[in-house]
């Protein structure tokens, strides 16, 4: 079996969706495995980013004031039926408060089990990590390219969000050709997204990965220089 690489189950692995028995198969050959536990790393990575796909769920606002008003109406000397009334508030917040982040976590099982995870759980897949440039510092992106296929996904963050009539556009530069677009995008409030990419082809045949602003809706060929790129993922 550990002679064996598990290259498909990597990603299942990473996100929890492989059954028990084939968990435990998995992770024992990735312990004995440098090659397969590096994937492993890397596709954990990358499900590290699914939450940048939803919408930021603050908790409601009122549950926090509500139970720091019932703890501080606890006071020595107070009427029994004064403590009870308090602690059933002060449970009844409680319960609030777990049911919202009981809510959040299914909506991201809800998001996990979705068709762009998926991709990721059934497809072995390269990574690719772009770092911003002087310009760019705190920005930072990871590209999950589909090797059998031309699909992948694209996680960034730490990009400033643009004016009207503008958009982030990444591109492939193949070693002997122009460069190609995958994706147009915009980023949300917190510098953050994540985009469904067309991959123009193998990352063998590439020599750079790079991120520029653009016009809206985006050209064929960048004229904005690299906000984040990746030049060595070999």
């Amino acid at each position: 079996m550990n002679g064996r690489h598990v290259i498909e189950d990597l990603a299942a692995l990473a996100l929890g969706s492989l059954e028990r028995g084939e968990h435990a198969r998995v992770e024992a050959h990735v312990a004995t495995c440098a090659s397969c536990a590096q994937h492993l790393a890397d596709h954990r990575e990358i499900a590290a980013t699914l939450p940048l796909a939803l919408t930021p769920a603050p908790p409601p606002p009122d549950l926090w004031p509500a139970i720091l008003v019932e703890a501080r109406r606890r006071r020595p000397g107070a009427r029994r039926w004064g403590r009870v009334a308090g602690w059933t508030a002060v449970a009844a917040a409680v319960a609030g408060l777990i049911a919202w982040n009981v809510g959040l976590q299914l909506e991201l099982a809800r998001y996990a089990e979705g068709p762009q995870v998926e991709k990721l759980a059934r497809r072995p897949a390269r990574l690719v990590i772009l770092k911003g440039s002087a310009a760019q510092p705190n920005a930072s992106a990871r590209v999950f390219a589909a090797v059998d296929g031309r699909s992948g996904h694209l996680a960034i963050s730490g990009l400033p969000r643009l004016p009207d009539g503008r958009v982030y556009q990444l591109w492939f530069v193949p070693k002997t050709a122009p460069a190609a677009a995958a994706a147009t995008f915009s980023v949300d409030a917190e510098g953050r997204a994540w985009v469904v990419i067309k991959v123009p082809g193998p990352l063998d045949d590439m020599r750079a990965l790079i991120v520029t602003e653009e016009a809206a809706p985006g050209g064929s060929a960048p004229t904005g220089a690299a906000l984040l790129e990746a030049r060595d993922w070999r």
